[in-house]
């Protein structure tokens, strides 16, 4: 027995020492997520592929933005899902560069997959990396150009070049200045230093071409206006914006209420009239003659006898305006929600110059221009021929308009067309051979490992990845730090002069995130199941 208890005991310690698991989960983990990164490996750049996502009821999305595609993916190791919340990362943090964010930590793992076959530890080779992330952020810095935010054409060249990249890219020309002057609108530029963009409503509107698209300054409701014979455009308006009902009142408890003679029921519709009729009156003595109604969730907001008096009265009205929209409309127009008849006066309007309701394929919608002390607000009507050209010029718009936001973050320029990268990736190979150890061959193999991008560049544009960035490598060893992969002429050439430059955030933002998810990666050694 007591042998038994001993073999037993050797068995445990046999277990502890075993090596070969950790190894395997290391190496189960970056395979999955080096998968995800080659699955939109093929989707960077102008001359990159899209991606056709079909969901689990049919829908069809077409795009080659990195965030969505790995959004949409059935991702199910835990390893890969970090690469997915990685691109929604730097989505938040920059709004571009979410494919090119995974890729590069795709490469990195890689690199510290040959670090650890060569017998390396993995916290020596994460510790490495947090230093050569550091050093290429300094690098980065180093070739950034400062950009002013009254420098509106170096703001639409790097917006162009973020769309250079999306489907609706023939239509960039049209869509980054759209983009520049609608941040722009909402920013102060001396003062501020981020932009919510939640003060750029973006609305999509089926019909027309992405050339139709345009920059509102005031409002734009996409219902129609809820009159049936009322005015359809008014000048010198007079706008309120209410929270209750124009609609007969109802109890608090469900309960039906049997009628049994005329005489009742001819004294209740009466009595419904009249009530209507004392809000409509109280409306227009106010001076009102566009309302609008936010929707209800108790009852109708406003009822067929309302709309009939309104009419009469000449008194547009939109009606089931949304909880979450009722924000962005009182600071565009600078005004507050009235939430009884009673406050309804003069002084709790706001005013404008126009309101028109506007015939769109084959829709109507409400716009509002000419505020009168207008809020920080502006409105971008997107317009196409189909919903997957509607939803992809929506994300590209969103895209350029991250990237004005970025400039306004931190504001620097510097090149693309894989110059950033392969500046770094030549300065930090320098470096390495000033440092001793293990940790020279931890910054080679990360130098090396940022040449992805402009080897993929390459690739997708059809060239031959080794000799372009080969040449590459060269230029910039001879002291051209913007030479970059000009993929329309197939050639390395400045990239500063042909306009493609980015925000400095962008690229800083992307090795930091990268860097920092890898390094997580490769100091997990064990998967726990819970039970929970």
């Amino acid at each position: 027995m007591a042998r038994g208890a001993g073999d037993g005991k050797r068995t445990q310690n046999h277990v502890y020492r075993d090596k070969s698991k950790p190894e395997d989960i290391r190496s189960s983990n970056m395979t999955a997520a080096k998968a995800v990164a080659d699955a939109i490996r093929t989707s960077l750049g102008p001359k990159g592929m899209d991606k056709m996502i079909q969901s689990g009821n049919g829908e069809v999305t077409i795009t080659n933005d990195g965030a969505t595609i790995l959004k949409q993916m059935n991702v199910m190791h835990p390893a890969a899902k970090l690469l997915v919340e990685l691109s929604q990362a730097q989505d938040v943090e920059a709004g571009d560069g979410t494919t090119t964010v995974v890729i590069v930590a795709g490469a990195l793992l890689e690199a510290g997959e040959r670090l650890l076959h060569r017998g390396l530890h993995p916290t020596t080779i994460s510790d490495a990396f947090r230093e050569a992330a550091v050093k290429a952020i300094e690098i980065v810095r180093g070739m950034s150009v400062p950009v002013q935010l009254t420098d509106k054409e170096s703001l639409i060249k790097s917006a162009s070049t973020a769309l250079n990249s999306k489907v609706v890219s023939q239509h960039s020309t049209s869509l980054a200045p759209l983009a520049v002057h609608a941040v722009l609108k909402v920013v102060d530029p001396k003062n501020d230093s981020n932009v919510d963009l939640k003060d750029i409503k973006v609305i999509k509107k089926l019909g027309g071409t992405v050339e139709d698209t345009e920059l509102i300054e005031g409002l734009v409701f996409t219902n129609k206006a809820a009159n049936v014979n009322g005015p359809k455009r008014l000048e010198k308006v007079k706008i309120g914006l209410i929270q209750f009902c124009i609609s007969p009142p109802k109890t608090d408890m469900e309960h039906g209420v049997v009628v049994s003679d005329y005489t009742a029921m001819d004294r209740i519709l009466k009595e419904e009239r009249a009530y209507i009729l004392n809000i409509a009156k109280q409306i227009k003595k106010a001076g009102c003659n566009l309302l609008l109604v936010q929707k209800s969730i108790l009852r109708d907001a406003l009822s067929d006898l309302a709309i009939h008096f309104f009419d009469k009265l000449k008194i547009m009205v939109v009606k089931d305006i949304e909880r979450e929209d009722i924000d962005f409309i009182c600071k565009t127009l600078g005004c507050r929600p009235i939430a009884s008849v009673d406050h309804f006066v003069a002084e709790n309007l706001s005013s404008a110059e126009l309101v028109e309701e506007v015939q769109t394929g084959s829709s109507r919608f409400v716009k509002v221009t000419g505020i009168q002390n207008p809020g920080r607000t502006v409105t971008i009507l997107v317009r196409g021929s189909n919903n997957l050209v509607l939803e992809e010029a929506d994300r590209s718009i969103h895209d350029a308009l991250c990237v004005v936001r970025s400039l306004v973050k931190e504001r620097a320029l510097i090149a693309g067309g894989g110059a950033p990268e392969t500046e770094i990736a030549l300065k930090l190979a320098q470096y390495a051979q000033t440092v001793v150890g293990v940790e020279s061959y931890c910054l080679r193999e990360y130098a090396n490992a940022l040449e992805i991008i402009p080897s993929t560049l390459a690739e997708n544009a059809g060239l031959n990845p080794v000799a372009t960035v080969t040449e590459l490598r060269n230029r910039h060893a001879q002291g051209e730090s913007t030479a970059g992969i000009n993929v329309r002429k197939g050639a390395i050439t400045n990239i500063l002069e042909e306009n493609v430059v980015q925000p400095l955030l962008v690229s800083t933002s992307a090795i930091t995130l990268a860097t920092e998810t890898v390094r997580s990666i490769l100091k997990i050694d064990d998967i726990v199941n819970t039970t929970s």
